[in-house]
């Protein structure tokens, strides 16, 4: 029975509790876990500010033009009709007595060439040459706009694939003709000058004549006389240009008359003839009451003997300084004070500028000295930023330093020569409605042009100057205190931040 007992006891099992001591191991794997993923999914929702880093350079503006030349010009006409031959190419200049065109009443020449097709020369070398050459300008300038030009382009290639063929014939043509007893009446000139055989309708056209119509292409229409055309009488065969002086005549939008109407002299590029030129410049007023533009030359006169429009760029000088996208600029408003309230901190510390605070307590009205940030100044206010947090405030009276925090009124590096025009008039009026009896109540505002600099991770307002402009670029003033400088990055689109937020890169 004991045994019995015994046996029972034996079987039972008494469970052992272990104390339920934590992993601190698996805990902080769990937090880095839980924090590496914070940061990745932080750094992959994040908005990522594309910024800019600031250059020196400058902006060339060259802006494209289309104008109409006005010559010394004079169109002469045939006194008989018949087939016509020119004896001078066209652009070429011709003394007093040149022979310049023959006109062949009777068909004698048409019957002469056919019994002599040796006459007819081919084109040489030089002649294959100069036609490459025009067709490689005109290929690299032409541009679809532009189309109406392949016209132009078209009539005075052929006019000179025919002159050359009759002028390298014409070498010859003269003695075998007179050895058949053929003989013409030739037509000289009467005036020297440079010979043309393109006619339209403009060449008595002057600058009292110019409207908006005669820069229409599509109503515009020139006319060839070809050697070996039939010609009725009285009919325009060429014309003579007297003069070396020539102008061309241009449109002009408001921009144009803001930035070139004070010049006295432009320089221009001409589209497909590798030249760069300074003019005469002036405007005047159309018919139409526009204003024009009138560039006056007084050689390369030749190189457009065939041409009554012409395309070119006006070449503005180049402004030197930093260059920023205008996509960058923002503006921001700050508060005027005037510039004899700056005072220094006092005590011999000649290196803090700010103002004199009126505050007022128990035992009166007294001043402080309160520290402020310039960022510009004109040479009547100074601008300052204020913030929520700041000791300075809207509202605020400030009082003028005497003693030890008296400064010097001077003008920030890099504003020099700043004027009044470049601060709001309403501000200004404000602002000396709330000068009195030396005292001076912050409120007046102003703004100014500036970028967001990122440099330091996150957006600080940076005043600009803007020295020159085109469609995509501002050129700004260097060396301004709270300004740029190279390399500095800033946001390349303003709209995208407020300062003093945090920017990733």
């Amino acid at each position: 029975m004991d045994g019995r007992k015994l046996k029972k006891h034996t079987n039972k099992i008494v469970p052992y509790k272990r104390s339920k001591t934590p992993n601190v191991g698996m805990i902080i794997f769990a937090i880095i876990f839980i924090y590496m993923s914070f940061s990745v999914y932080s750094y992959m929702t994040r908005e990522r500010i594309q910024f800019y880093e600031v250059t020196e350079g400058g902006i060339v503006n060259e802006r494209n033009y289309t104008g109409i030349i006005l010559r010394e010009e004079t169109v002469n006409y045939s006194d008989r009709a018949g087939d016509i031959n020119y004896y001078i190419r066209e652009g070429k200049r011709a003394s007093v007595g040149t022979s310049i065109y023959s006109i062949d009443e009777t068909g004698a020449l048409a019957s002469f060439m056919a019994k002599h097709p040796e006459a007819t020369a081919t084109l040489n070398e030089e002649n294959l040459m100069d036609l490459k050459k025009y067709l490689s300008s005109f290929s690299i300038t032409y541009k679809d706009e532009s189309f109406h030009t392949v016209y132009d382009t078209k009539y005075s290639l052929e006019a000179q694939v025919l002159e050359y063929g009759n002028f390298n014939a014409l070498d010859n043509l003269d003695a075998m003709m007179e050895a058949d007893g053929i003989h013409f009446q030739q037509v000289r000139a009467e005036q020297a000058g440079v010979i043309s055989y393109r006619i339209d309708s403009y060449e008595d056209l002057d600058v009292s004549q110019i409207s908006e119509d005669v820069f229409d292409r599509g109503s515009y229409s020139g006319s060839i006389t070809k050697s070996g055309q039939q010609i009725p009488a009285d009919s325009p065969v060429y014309k003579i240009i007297t003069s070396d002086n020539w102008s061309v005549v241009f449109p002009m939008t408001e921009e144009d008359v803001k930035e070139y109407g004070e010049e006295t002299r432009l320089k221009v590029k001409f589209d497909g003839k590798k030249l760069t030129t300074t003019g005469d410049f002036s405007t005047f007023l159309g018919m139409d009451g526009k204003t024009y533009g009138k560039l006056d030359f007084n050689k390369y006169m030749v190189q457009f003997v065939s041409e009554r429009y012409v395309q070119f760029e006006i070449i503005s000088q180049k402004v030197s300084g930093l260059k920023i996208p205008i996509s960058a600029v923002t503006t921001k408003n700050f508060y005027l004070v005037p510039l004899g309230y700056l005072a220094h901190g006092g005590d011999g510390d000649r290196s803090t500028t700010g103002f004199m605070k009126e505050v007022y307590s128990e035992q009166g009205t007294s001043a402080v000295f309160v520290p402020a940030e310039i960022y510009y100044s004109t040479e009547e206010y100074y601008y300052i930023d204020i913030s929520e947090d700041g000791e300075l405030k809207v509202g605020d009276y400030l009082v003028k330093p005497t003693g030890e925090h008296m400064a010097e009124e001077e003008l920030l590096p890099g504003e020099e020569g700043s004027t009044e025009e470049e601060t709001n008039e309403a501000a200004s009026q404000t602002a000396r409605a709330a000068e009195r009896d030396g005292r001076f109540q912050i409120g007046a505002s102003a703004s100014l042009q500036g970028v967001y600099n990122i440099n330091k991770g996150y957006a600080v307002f940076k005043q600009i100057e803007v020295l020159s402009s085109n469609d995509e670029y501002y050129t700004v003033k260097t060396g301004m205190r709270y300004g740029l400088t190279v390399y500095d990055h800033i946001v390349l689109d303003a709209d995208a931040v407020e300062e003093g937020k945090q920017v990733y890169q």
